[in-house]
């Protein structure tokens, strides 16, 4: 059997690559998605090793962003110099407890602005960002522990320029809405 043949048994297999870092490279891939299914633990794993690979850029569209181990995971890409810009429907903003307080130390970085949906438009229900232009991270799943560990759910990390750029793109658009509010803990 030629390399080439064995390299494609291997790769409709879904073999991880020897050497994996984490949850992103232990899943398959094929073309690029994998996607994940839930409840249960893991979803958190996901998203904070995607944030944890975060060099320059993350984008983050968030109907709800309350589960505190994310935002642990942005304060710290932030603190490593990655520029954090958080969209978000207006009823996140207020929240109580330990995410919210991360929240705003996560905004105090220097490296990180929110901004929220205003002008009595419909729901911001995006649940995805992109890093670097290389990753988008969408899904049904919220940024909540609730809708990491307990609700039915999934979550589609796609390794691909253009979709993130495509949603990059998006994301302009919205987040130049004129409607927009400052989000300021």
């Amino acid at each position: 059997m030629n390399w080439k043949r064995l390299l494609f048994i291997a790769l409709l297999s879904g073999v991880a690559p020897v050497g994996a870092r984490g949850p992103i490279d232990r899943e398959p891939a094929m073309a690029g998605v994998r996607v994940f299914f839930g409840p249960g633990p893991g979803f958190d794993e996901v998203d904070r090793d995607l944030i944890g690979r975060a060099r320059r850029t993350i984008d983050m569209a968030a109907y709800v962003l309350s589960d505190r181990r994310i935002v642990e995971a942005l304060e710290t890409a932030a603190k490593r110099g990655v520029r954090v810009r958080l969209y978000l429907d207006p009823d996140q903003p207020g929240g109580r407890g330990a995410a919210s307080a991360r929240l705003s130390q996560l905004l105090r970085t220097g490296r990180a602005e929110a901004r929220v949906k205003g002008g009595g438009q419909e729901f911001m229900h995006l649940k995805a960002y992109q890093v670097d232009g290389h990753y988008l991270r969408s899904g049904s799943a919220n940024f909540s522990f609730s809708g990491e560990t307990r609700q039915d759910n999934d979550i589609v990390v796609i390794e691909s320029r253009a979709a993130a750029e495509a949603f990059a793109a998006r994301f302009e658009q919205i987040w130049a809405r004129s409607t927009n509010v400052a989000f300021v803990p």
